[in-house]
């Protein structure tokens, strides 16, 4: 499908090592490279629809240092939607506080009803963009209920939820910051690994070095913040496992790209 790198720190970490063996991996993964810079509610995208490796603006960008508290990156082999930059992770979105939340997902959504209606107004074609906008959405829709800005356990907790409802029967590997929070699921067996190192976590699809990176926590919504987990969900237990019926599916849109 598609390969993850998060990293969320206490300080500002250089992180190009990391990042060119990542993109490396893009000989596999050929349909789009993207990279997230954050900090708070300001985050810089870059994001290419071609290989990672025969991008001539990533090397240059590669070249000089990159030091960051926050940073996502992607690369891509498409399931859902064209080869084109609109499809290239990472998304953003802005709820209506104000405050700016950015995701990257390795998966495939195969039936949540919820995201339907976002088909016509996404500006790609992927399920991982309405993923975003749904959550995005229900933040919108708690904090009209409640009149205020929602703390961020409130928020947590209702993203555990409902990422626990749309795992079942979907991968839903990703990660997602909000200015404040760094959030990570995975519910595919040794698809996400964590390595913990001087007040930063890194994650990442495979280990991405010779240090002592471990499975991240299964089935299980978690939250960092300053290079620590601060926040941990309910296990759900929903797993996904590749089955025909799913590979057909995917076979059909490979066979459209």
């Amino acid at each position: 499908m598609c390969e993850l790198f998060g990293v969320n720190s206490k300080q500002n970490i250089q992180i190009n090592e990391y990042l060119k063996e990542f993109f490396s991996h893009s000989h596999a993964h050929p349909h789009g490279w993207g990279m997230a810079c954050m900090s708070g509610n300001t985050v810089q995208v870059e994001k290419e629809p071609m290989q990672a490796s025969k991008s001539n603006y990533l090397k240059e960008r590669l070249s000089v240092p990159v030091e960051m508290k926050n940073a996502f990156a992607h690369i891509r082999y498409a399931t859902i939607g064209n080869v084109e930059y609109r499809n290239c992770h990472p998304y953003t979105k802005k709820d209506h506080s104000g405050r700016l939340w950015t995701l990257i997902h390795n998966g495939t959504i195969f039936d949540y009803e919820p995201l339907n209606k976002y088909v016509s107004i996404q500006n790609g074609d992927t399920d991982s963009e309405r993923i975003l906008l749904y959550l995005v959405e229900l933040i919108d829709q708690e904090e009209c209920r409640l009149q205020r800005q929602m703390k961020s356990e409130e928020r947590f907790e209702l993203l555990d939820l409902v990422i626990a409802k749309m795992a079942e029967g979907n991968k839903l590997n990703l990660m997602l910051y909000d200015g404040e929070l760094f959030y990570v699921h995975t519910n595919y067996q040794n698809s996400l690994y964590e390595l913990e190192k001087e007040d930063s976590a890194f994650f990442s699809t495979t280990p991405l070095s010779k240090e002592a990176w471990n499975p991240v926590t299964f089935t299980t919504l978690l939250a960092y913040q300053n290079g620590k987990r601060v926040l941990t969900g309910t296990n759900h237990g929903r797993e996904y496992k590749d089955n025909e019926e799913n590979m057909k599916f995917l076979y059909s849109i490979f066979s459209n790209l």
